[in-house]
């Protein structure tokens, strides 16, 4: 693949050096500029922003008019068709002015980039710079220590404090900053190496995308950079009157918050950005909202957030009822054991393969070494058995025997094991003696579930009164319920005990169960496993196992940061991932070149046999380094590699630093201290994201920083994180890595060829290879890896789509009801769909008293249509006729609604207003009671129609809300119970998106009607005037936030070929089909077997819901 790009680079050039040469004529005009903006005194230099706003102001002058005058006539019109239409137009306009601005920043690009170069050229070269005040600089300096006044002039000095660490000026951006700027504010990624000042680059398109003042958003990994980084960067936009906060730094939904988000420029986390998204759908007023509409982003670390966070959702959620109800503590023992005697049983397998293989029988020998590899591929004795010569190539050649026609001989492997664990996929399933075995002699349908559709034709077959049917039905569901509950809880256990290790995936802290970023290394706070694995690992490990939640509110970051209506980002390792960031974001990454070549030596991977053997080679080599004078870094993949090497240094009596996820909140210090001569530091692979290594002098002439990378990561860019620790701005600097055959990659996806080419080279223990082959080799199969991850999260993204387009559709609609200027039209649609579907549904049915019921019953009217004009007419005729009847109907409603709380209103405003500023008043559909707040004197000055506004707000928001926390919670039980569709060689995906579409539609149907019901019957109760009162503040919820690590579909498809296997029936019949063969596009008649509801569809399509055992087929 290598030689092939190389070909195609001679041919089409070099993507990196064309993009950089389609930049340069930019840098040269910021150039052309520099010598202008040189000569401005230091006001005239700040007077620029001004007339940069005033030609953006001048641009949109026209459209904006436009909208000012659509906005005036939609709020006067009360034809609702023509409402509709100018929200049509009005979202144009603002696309228009959107595009209008944009042409105009490009145009004012060089000259902006050149006002940013001076402001940071005259805070380096003076100590402070006077300035004639303005009212910004005069609030500034009451709470900005390096802003001083002095009557008329103000006077800002170049020392500040960033987050805690005194700072002076002293950056002025390089030519190659330039190229990253004009990068970013064209909407693409920056990959800069490190040290080359992505910080300092991203002022340049911060301040030209915040003249517009729609707000740009500055994203970084963690909040100790997002509060450094505005501390740090904030004077240089102040300077120019632009506001700088931090949302970190303020409770979520606080007024600090909402100020933070109205400045100019904001910094903050993924997670803060994310979550207050997700509280602002959850509000209950306009005022509670704290983001403004999604304007522009840069998201620091892009990789990290967009790549490795991309499939993490994060979750808002709440209690709900017997949440802390369980079975973990229960089943444990029984996980325990089972684990206990499978590695047992394996122990004395392994010892038996040892001697069969050593006396030359391969065949017998092979088998029971695969039996081993596939019940505890983990275990050290085998994995240490394998490095030896030709092991693991026997291995490989039996698995592949009995792989052969699809798995056919792979049952006579596994029958002895008690569960199966597929390392790659990170899989477990049980196996049918390991069922037997945790079911035991006294219950051995402990765990097998009842087949629904058999049980329930048995309970009709008895002619039972209806009752007691019903009761027999609720029993079997109940049972049905609790066995599916206890097979899932068994499988996360079983998956907590065979998959996961401590200090490795996870660490204890303060008694709790915390997960450790494999990219970082750094400890996920909040982020929690998500179906009951994080709970299983709690059991595990003895700790408290919290309580169930439910999901009040979702989105994946992947998803959030789309929304944004321009993207970019920057990072140090982004090219390794370009394919992926362009099909899901359509970010281009482009490759910034250095400001001084990078001299450091990147020596070929050093490969042994085993890590013990590699270990000991790191520890010489650190030993000889760190005597050199030499700072070193080495790079670990887990605590434990870490805690070890940490163990074999202080043997040797070495001085070092440990930097893994139980330290990381040292890790700023310990940075800090990495590049003194001679310092040993031991950290992840991606330790320091963000912050700089600097050397002295001396370091420099010792050789400067050495890297050791004691493994390769599942991603090359990691590697790439962590050698870029070292080579900045022209240092010298070395990295190697070290291998061994017993490393994760190697044994899963490293090339066969290596551990052959060893064999035949006759290496013995302690020997090492060493060749460019090798690492192409090696990163090969970190390609795999991440073609692996890439097709895991796309396949996610499908998944996380359906769910995207459902909640866009839902969170407009809220939005449209929090502030209800387009709500009248969002009802008028609701009362039309409502009619369809009844019109529709009774019209195939060919039932007009139906249809009259139904008009009764959801729109307190009587039929506008005569039973011959049904009989006669066509769908949208008759819907046509009712929906104009209808919103007739419900404006008169509204009217009267007014006209009878007018006179209470006026009564309580003449009397009592300087009491009340906003009151409650009842309304009721004559079963249920909703107080609706509104304003006594927007009320009382608009005659009443207000209290009707916010009824119809009240209405929406409410039975909105509600619908859609039983749609999320459907849709969760739906992603589970789709996986069983594997056992029927059926795509889940496929299946997923025409259930959840289904659902969704009944939702929305179910929202309308209850909508349009409760507002036809709405009335205000006659005895309202005794129970006016002042609305108090609204109770919070108690919700919590959190990230949940989901597993990858492949996963969630074993554990349902798992709970697959335990629904056996233990007894063998013989079927002979009675009926005939039903067609998978046959139409068939199935019955809903808790509601009685039949439907029509195809029998393909009616399969899901029959294996479910919500639905039965039933004869025609």
């Amino acid at each position: 693949m290598s030689f092939l790009n190389s070909i195609l680079k001679v041919f089409v050039g070099d993507k990196s050096k064309q993009d950089v040469k389609a930049m340069m004529p930019l840098v040269e005009k910021i150039k052309s500029f520099e010598s202008q903006i040189e000569k401005l005194s230091h006001d005239e230099l700040r007077a620029k922003t001004v007339e940069f706003k005033a030609k953006i102001a001048e641009v949109r002058a026209t459209v904006e008019d436009k909208i000012a005058v659509l906005q005036e006539e939609a709020d006067t019109t009360e034809n609702i068709d023509r409402k509709e239409d100018i929200y049509q137009e009005i979202d144009k306009l603002k696309d228009e002015s959107y595009n209008l601005t944009e042409a105009l920043l490009n145009e004012i690009l060089p000259e902006a980039f050149a006002v940013v170069k001076e402001t940071t050229k005259r805070f380096k070269e003076n100590t402070s710079i006077t300035v004639k005040a303005t009212t910004f600089d005069r609030e500034l300096s009451g709470s900005k220590a390096y802003i001083t006044l002095e009557g008329e002039h103000a006077t800002w000095s170049n020392s500040w404090d960033a987050a805690g660490k005194p700072i002076t000026w002293d950056m002025v951006h390089y030519d190659v900053q330039l190229i990253g700027g004009i990068a970013m504010h064209e909407g693409k990624i920056a990959e800069m190496q490190t040290g080359e000042g992505k910080t300092l680059v991203a002022t340049l398109p911060v301040y030209l995308n915040a003249l517009t003042e729609k707000g740009v958003h500055l994203v970084t990994v963690n909040d100790y950079l997002a509060k450094r980084d505005s501390a740090w960067m904030a004077p240089i936009f102040e300077f120019h009157g632009m506001s700088v906060d931090c949302i970190d730094y303020h409770k979520p939904n606080s007024p600090e918050r909402i100020k933070a988000y109205n400045a100019d420029i904001t910094y903050g986390t993924n997670n803060e950005f994310g979550f207050d998204y997700l509280r602002d759908n959850m509000a209950h007023s306009p005022n509670d909202l704290v983001q403004r509409p999604h304007h522009y982003a840069i998201v620091d670390e892009v990789d990290s957030v967009l790549v490795d966070d991309a499939r993490t959702p994060l979750i808002i959620s709440g209690p709900i009822p017997q949440g802390d109800k369980h079975e973990f503590n229960e089943l444990k023992p029984k996980v325990q054991d089972i684990v206990s005697v499978q590695r047992h049983y394996l122990t004395g397998v392994l010892a038996e393969a040892k001697k069969l293989i050593a006396a030359g029988d391969e065949k017998e020998g092979g088998f029971q070494l695969l039996r081993v590899f596939r019940g505890i591929p983990k275990n050290k004795a085998l994995i240490k058995f394998l490095s030896e010569e030709g092991v693991r190539q026997l291995l490989q050649k039996t698995e592949n025997f009995y792989m052969q026609d699809n798995n056919r001989e792979m049952p006579k492997v596994d029958a002895e094991l008690y569960y199966v664990i597929d390392e790659k996929n990170n899989q477990i399933e049980l196996s049918d003696k390991g069922i037997e075995y945790l079911s035991g002699k006294d219950n051995p349908d402990f765990f097998v579930m009842p087949e629904m559709g058999m049980e329930i034709n048995k309970i009709e077959s008895k002619g039972l009164p209806v009752e007691e049917e019903a009761q027999l039905k609720e029993e079997l569901f109940r049972d049905f319920g609790v066995k599916s509950e206890r097979i899932h809880t068994l499988n996360q256990l079983l998956k907590a005990y065979a998959l996961f290790e401590k200090d490795i995936q996870y660490v204890v802290m303060e008694n709790k169960v915390m997960i450790v970023d494999e990219q970082t290394g750094r400890i996920m706070d909040g982020r929690r496993y998500s179906d009951g694995l994080h709970q299983a690992i709690e059991a595990k490990e003895n700790v408290k196992i919290e309580a169930a939640t439910q999901t009040f509110a979702t989105i994946t970051l992947q998803n959030y940061f789309r929304m944004y209506r321009k993207l970019s980002g920057m990072t140090g390792t982004a090219v390794t991932e370009a394919g992926e960031l362009w099909e899901i974001y359509k970010l281009d990454v482009v490759e910034i070149p250095t400001n001084r070549p990078v001299v450091r030596f990147d020596r070929d991977d050093l490969v042994y046999k085993t890590k013990r053997e590699k270990y000991n080679a790191v520890i010489d080599e650190v030993t000889k380094l760190s005597r050199e004078g030499r700072p070193i870094l080495i790079g670990t993949t887990s605590v434990e590699i870490s805690e070890l090497l940490a163990r074999m240094l202080s043997i040797r009596k070495v001085p070092h630093n440990v930097l893994n996820a139980k330290l990381h909140k040292k890790e700023a210090d310990i940075v800090a201290e990495a590049g003194q001569p001679g310092q040993v530091t031991i950290a992840t692979n991606m330790a320091g994201r963000g912050t700089d290594i600097k050397l002295s002098e001396a370091v420099k002439k010792a050789g400067g920083l050495a890297i050791v990378g004691t493994e390769r990561h599942d991603s090359r860019r990691v590697d790439r994180q962590l050698r870029g620790r070292a080579g900045r701005q022209g240092d010298p600097g070395s990295s190697q890595f070290y291998v061994s055959l017993e490393d994760n990659l190697m044994r899963l996806f490293g090339s066969e060829r290596i551990a052959k080419m060893m064999d035949r080279m006759g290496l013995k223990e302690g020997e090492v290879i060493q060749h460019g082959m090798i690492s192409k080799s090696i990163e090969r199969a970190q390609k795999k890896v991440e073609e692996n991850n890439f097709g895991i999260r796309k396949r996610l993204l499908e998944y996380d789509d359906v769910m995207n387009a459902q909640r866009e559709v839902v969170y407009k609609r809220r939005y449209h009801a929090l502030f209800g200027e387009r709500l009248r039209v969002d009802l008028a649609n609701m009362i039309y769909d409502t009619t369809e579907v009844i019109t529709q549904n009774n019209k195939e049915a060919n039932d007009y008293k139906n249809f009259e019921f139904e008009l009764i019953r959801y729109f307190s009217m009587s039929s506008p249509v005569t039973q011959e004009d049904f009989e006669k007419q066509g769908v949208q005729e008759i819907a046509h006729v009712v929906y104009e009847a209808a919103f007739k109907h419900y404006e008169d409603k509204m009217e009267r609604n007014a006209d009878l709380a007018f006179p209470v209103i006026q009564n309580v405003y003449e009397t009592q207003r300087d009491k009340f500023k906003r009151i409650v008043v009842p309304f009721t559909d004559g079963l249920k009671t909703l107080q609706v707040i509104t304003d006594l004197q927007q009320a009382y000055e608009t005659n009443g129609k207000q209290l009707v506004t916010d009824f119809e707000k009240n209405i929406s928001l409410a039975i909105i809300d509600d619908a859609w926390k039983t749609h999320l919670r459907k849709m969760d039980e739906l992603k589970q119970s789709v996986q069983l569709a594997v056992h029927e060689q059926k795509d889940p995906l496929l299946i997923y998106k025409f259930e959840s579409f289904e659902l969704f539609k009944a939702m929305i149907d179910q929202v309308n009607k209850e909508v349009i019901s409760f507002l036809f019957k709405g009335e205000i109760p006659q005895e309202t005037a005794n129970t006016i009162r002042e609305a108090k503040a609204r109770r919070k919820e108690k919700l919590e936030t959190s990230k949940e690590e989901i597993p990858n579909m492949d996963e969630r498809s074993a554990e349902s070929r798992a709970a697959g296997n335990t629904q056996k029936q233990q007894v063998v019949e013989t079927i002979v089909r009675d009926k005939p063969k039903i067609g998978r596009n046959d139409r068939v008649t199935i019955k809903h077997v808790m509601s009685g509801e039949n439907k029509t569809v195809k029998y393909k399509q009616a399969e899901p819901l029959i294996t479910k055992g919500e639905w039965v087929l039933i004869d025609e």
